[in-house]
């Protein structure tokens, strides 16, 4: 199809503040966005500040030995990269089982940069997420009614950072209509007019679960027709932003704010039959998956590295103020507790909900347990990213001011 290229990139423009979204969504934290009639106009501060391993709470107590796998799937991606070829090329030498070996590997090879907030501040929100376990089967029949789909064919996702760099990780996402590019349907639009009908990947016992394995981007499900085990992947995503279905409740009255864990969501959902499309479709975002198989069952999914996630070393962050793939040290404590959680984590992952600096969110593993702890946790905690000494910070994390003490 020939399209005019002036009236096409408008109308991509006017389709932008519709369909532009971020990767896929991971567990996101129940706020309250404010919405000021101008930006608020901040001055500049420094995001990333210099600092010794010394003043890091927790650094000397971690056992670096668990962050090893993480940091060494992050080299496979990095090690083409110039700034991080001389530290991958050396940690291949290095036995991951020998504590003290990998402490001088990361304090040798590398400057801590504590993360700070635009109003330099150091503290920022820590929630979870997980790879949820699923019951389904390829054929609609029983308890399976609810279905995963796969992408739609007439779903276009646009990458206009060549012209634009400033939407770098942004992306258009719509559909054609006649010469113009238009949102795509949301949640209850394609619920409504069974829109996606021939589209499905396999069904699943749960819709609820099935809401919340959109959230997290990926899980697996076993099949009950053979016992296998597989993999549900982020494909794609209809360009609607997520909106909490938790805050929906909060808003509505139906619980307080402390009260919208996933826990009561799910427990919410159950005890109001009537109202359970209503609560899904509070959330106009709709995820697409494709199916893969598991090679090595004790990894997660990949994330947007492109590496398998490390269960409880690996985090989603904002790519904006932290590179994908860097070591990022956390301090934080265990979800809904006051009891330390400090660990050195590698920033393997992106997501809808993680956005600003001192923000990130910490991947449990897989299966119920996970789950649990993901859905309670909505902590407060500083980061530490760790960059190459010889690494140009102010390449690797762009528009950004920087010092050292």
């Amino acid at each position: 199809m020939s399209l005019n290229r002036a009236s096409l990139l408008a109308s991509l423009l006017f389709a932008l503040a519709a369909c532009t979204t971020p990767p896929p969504a991971v567990t996101p934290p129940v706020t309250t966005t404010p919405t000021p009639t101008q930006p608020p106009k901040l001055e500049p501060k420094e995001i990333l500040r210099a600092v010794s391993f010394a003043s890091i709470p927790g650094w000397s107590t971690d056992d670096l030995r668990e962050a090893w796998p993480a940091f060494m799937a992050s080299c496979d991606a990095l090690v083409r990269k110039s700034d991080w070829k001389e530290p991958c090329t050396i940690a291949r030498d290095i036995d991951g089982a020998n504590e003290p070996a990998v402490r001088l590997f990361f304090e040798s090879f590398f400057t801590p940069w504590q993360v700070l907030n635009a109003d330099g501040s150091d503290n920022g929100l820590i929630t979870g997420y997980y790879e949820p376990m699923l019951r389904g089967s390829r054929k609609r029949g029983g308890p399976y009614q609810t279905p995963l789909h796969r992408v739609p064919e007439d779903l276009l996702t646009i990458d206009l950072s060549s012209v634009y760099p400033e939407l770098k990780n942004m992306r258009l996402r719509g559909r054609l209509v006649g010469n113009k590019v238009v949102p795509y349907a949301t949640r209850g639009e394609m619920q409504q007019a069974n829109a996606l009908s021939g589209k499905e990947l396999i069904w699943v016992d749960d819709p609820i679960e099935a809401f919340f394995l959109q959230v997290q981007g990926s899980g697996r499900v076993q099949l009950a027709e053979s016992k296998e085990v597989v993999r549900i992947a982020y494909a794609d995503q209809n360009g609607h932003p997520y909106k909490s279905i938790g805050r929906y409740l909060v808003d509505k009255g139906e619980m307080t704010l402390d009260q919208a864990s996933a826990q009561n969501i799910k427990a919410w959902y159950a005890s109001h039959p009537a109202r359970q499309q209503e609560l899904l479709n509070a959330n106009p975002s709709y995820v697409f998956f494709k199916e893969e198989k598991i090679a090595d069952p004790s990894k997660g999914p990949k994330g947007a590295l492109g590496v398998p996630l490390t269960p409880q070393r690996s985090i989603a962050v904002d790519p904006q103020f932290i590179p994908l793939g860097a070591p990022v040290f956390v301090a934080t404590t265990q979800p809904g507790k006051d009891v330390p959680l400090q660990r050195l984590m590698t920033a393997q992952d992106t997501g809808g909900a993680i956005r600003g600096a001192v923000r990130a969110d910490f991947f449990w593993g897989l299966g119920t347990e996970a789950g649990e702890r993901a859905g309670r946790m909505k902590q407060r905690g500083m980061l530490w990213v760790l960059m190459p000494k010889l690494a140009p910070v102010n390449a690797s994390v762009p528009q950004q001011r920087r010092t050292a003490q």
